[in-house]
């Protein structure tokens, strides 16, 4: 069952990763709106057969009613927070990447990894010395990985770091609500809520057509139904039963797979100074999620 799990988890992210391709891709013929928007829906239709079949495995649960309700309160709640906050990530990180490369923006987002146990010092949780010295690693990486040697960072670096920020808060969001309703269906809402949240601005800022959304249907479906709909499924079933620490470490390897996809399918190439960095913040998020000694 572990080797089972450890093979879901590396699916996931070797789909996370190669997924930043397919979003680079889609920017071509696309703006951030309507490819998020349209993704985020395809992913939420993806959701709905999981969650039937989902629901008729455990149609023998039982329930109380006041419990019913408090969970499905917590269930809207939490589904439009984060429905909120990964429209917001997602937009800032699909514009990032019309100004970076798919590997750079794979390394930064999961700069999130590193952010999210500094933001729990507001939320009174005591800080590790390993983390810290994952920040300043992780620092020390984004600098090589993001500065030139003119001292200038680049538009779209700015815009995917800011989205790692917002995955962050969403990564905390996602942890409050989690143990008190059920993970597929409050992804399900979120991709929906989302979703919604484009259209205005895709109609608006942008000039959505037919022809763009048919010549972009690869990209489209593989970061809705493979992204959003097929890798959150396997994230659930494969972190069942195995510890959190090691399905990080597993997980973190999405940055990996975002710098060789962009390689061998976009021929992007990385400088010795952007490869400095992505290997820094690579150690900086393995010694973030690190297990403790007893």
């Amino acid at each position: 069952m572990k080797l089972k799990n450890g093979g879901m988890l590396l699916l996931t992210a070797f789909i996370w990763g190669t997924a930043f391709v397919a979003q680079s891709v889609g920017m071509d013929y696309l703006g951030p709106f309507s490819f998020n928007g349209i993704r985020c829906l395809i992913g939420a239709v993806a959701l709905l057969p999981c969650i039937f079949f989902l629901n008729r495995m455990n149609k023998d649960t039982e329930t109380d009613c006041s419990e019913k309700e408090k969970s499905g309160k917590d269930l809207i709640t939490g589904g439009i927070a984060c429905g909120v906050l990964l429209f917001t990530a997602g937009s800032l990180q699909q514009a990032g990447i019309q100004y970076t490369t798919a590997g750079k923006a794979g390394f930064i987002t999961a700069f999130y990894i590193v952010i999210v146990p500094v933001l729990g010092i507001f939320l009174h949780k005591k800080i590790k010395w390993k983390v810290w010295m994952a920040v300043l690693l992780a620092l020390v990486g984004l600098y090589f990985l993001c500065i030139t040697e003119s001292f200038s960072i680049g538009k779209g670096d700015i815009l995917v770091f800011l989205c790692a920020l917002v995955f962050s808060v969403h990564i905390l969001v996602i942890d409050h609500f989690s143990p008190k309703v059920d993970g597929v269906k409050m992804s399900c809402i979120q991709f929906f809520v989302s979703g919604i949240l484009s259209l205005p601005f895709m109609f608006v800022l942008e000039t959505p057509r037919l022809v763009a959304v048919a010549a972009a249907w690869m990209p489209l479906l593989y970061a809705g139904v493979l992204s959003c709909g097929v890798a959150y499924t396997l994230q659930i079933l494969g972190q069942k039963n195995v510890n959190p620490a090691v399905a990080s470490l597993i997980l973190s390897l999405e940055s990996c797979f975002s710098v060789l996809a962009g390689w061998i399918i976009l021929g992007e190439r990385l400088s010795f100074r952007e490869s400095l960095g992505c290997i820094l913040m690579f150690l900086a998020i393995i010694l973030a999620q690190l297990p403790d000694k007893k």
